[in-house]
């Protein structure tokens, strides 16, 4: 016979349940409300995040300098300078290839809609010109309808460039300043709190200040090693835009797994139009060569799993990144997990109880040597 549910205890799970409920909304609503001021303040907060991600990046060279008796606001100068010239002549670099080969790049794409046109009108599809013609002329006409609306995205366009070169001179500013005064922070930071925050916010953010420099700069070496050798492969192939392959390579890196993917698709489209399906399905074969060494043998090897997080986790993140914040959710939602991560792990470590000695442990060992 079933015994009858206790009034007691339901009322006391109950009653547990509505003050969990209560704590978790409480806390679903601080985080709402942190992150609409996110929003608010994100003019600002942006610069200050790509100024981290530079910092983190160039604090190594800063670091040499500095041990080498360079005063601080010199070593900060030169490294900063120094990075201004590698980005310019990275861009040089960039721009120059792609100006040069646009127009084969133009006669490569109208060669692969021709030949794309040739497959669609033999079977299986069996699609007529007439068809295509069709369909090519309804586009133009909805291209033509949304004449204001490709203005619009225009203007909108120049001010996203604006927007992005503000960001990336602040971005620069903040980055010399932290190169220079970064080492005071934490000891400043920590005469200004009172207590016990005094020592858990500084060692949570030197923690996470670890954890995202061993991020950017072992995803900026897996980085590098992928462009080399994809970019060695499409080289030895005879690929167009070589070398914007491989820096969109090196780039799509910080994004994992879908950057990856991306760039992948980009330089197999480009292999396809240009040189034809052969070539394309070796520069496919290469790509996949190089991400399995990636995976199995270069991340491992330079990142040692330093965030701790699994693969289905930086998917998912860098999946819901996409989805909240487009290109920028991507770029930061595996820093910010992992961020997540020590914070969670650093709370677990003041909510764990001690470990317990065992019986006796206090109690001298009868057998042991005493000293006199």
């Amino acid at each position: 016979m079933t015994a009858p549910l206790s009034s007691t205890k339901t009322r006391d799970a109950l009653r547990i349940s509505a003050r969990v409920s209560a704590e978790l909304l409480l806390v679903l609503v601080m985080l709402a409300v942190a992150l609409w001021l996110l929003g608010r303040m994100w003019s600002v907060v942006w610069p200050l995040v790509v100024g981290l991600l530079l910092t983190t990046l160039t604090w190594p060279a800063a670091r040499v300098l500095r041990r080498r008796g360079w005063p601080p606001a010199l070593a900060a100068s030169v490294v900063t300078v120094l990075f201004l010239l590698v980005s310019a002549g990275v861009v040089a670099l960039i721009a120059v290839p792609v100006a040069s080969q646009s127009g084969q790049l133009t006669d490569g794409v109208v060669e692969g809609i021709q030949k794309m046109r040739e497959w669609a009108a033999g079977p299986p599809l069996n699609i007529g010109d007439a068809q295509i013609n069709k369909a090519f002329d309804t586009a133009v006409a909805r291209a033509q309808e949304g004449l204001g609306s490709m203005v619009g995205a225009v203007v909108t366009g120049v001010s996203t460039v604006v927007n992005g070169l503000v960001t990336a001179v602040l971005a620069l500013f903040l980055m010399f300043f932290f190169l220079k005064d970064g080492p005071r922070f934490l000891p400043w930071l920590s005469r200004q709190l009172p207590g016990r925050l005094a020592t858990d916010v500084p060692t949570v953010f030197e923690r996470g200040w670890n954890t995202l420099g061993a991020f950017v700069r072992s995803q900026a070496a897996v980085g590098l090693l992928d462009a080399v050798l994809i970019g060695l492969g499409l080289w030895i192939l005879g690929v167009p835009l070589v070398l914007p392959l491989a820096v969109l390579t090196f780039v799509s890196a910080f994004v994992p797994i879908i950057g990856a993917l991306f760039a992948g698709f980009v330089a197999v489209l480009i292999a396809l139009v240009s040189n034809g399906l052969t070539d394309a399905l070796i520069v496919l074969a290469i790509i996949v060569v190089v991400q399995q060494l990636e995976g199995n043998v270069f991340q491992p090897m330079i990142q040692s799993r330093g965030l701790g997080l699994h693969a289905a986790v930086v998917l998912l993140a860098v999946t819901l990144g996409g989805s909240l914040a487009s290109i920028v959710g991507s770029l930061l939602a595996v820093p910010i997990a992992a961020l997540i991560a020590v914070v969670w792990n650093y709370v677990r470590e003041q909510l764990s109880d001690p470990p317990q000695e065992p019986d006796g442990a206090d109690e001298p060992d009868s057998t042991a040597p005493v000293l006199s």
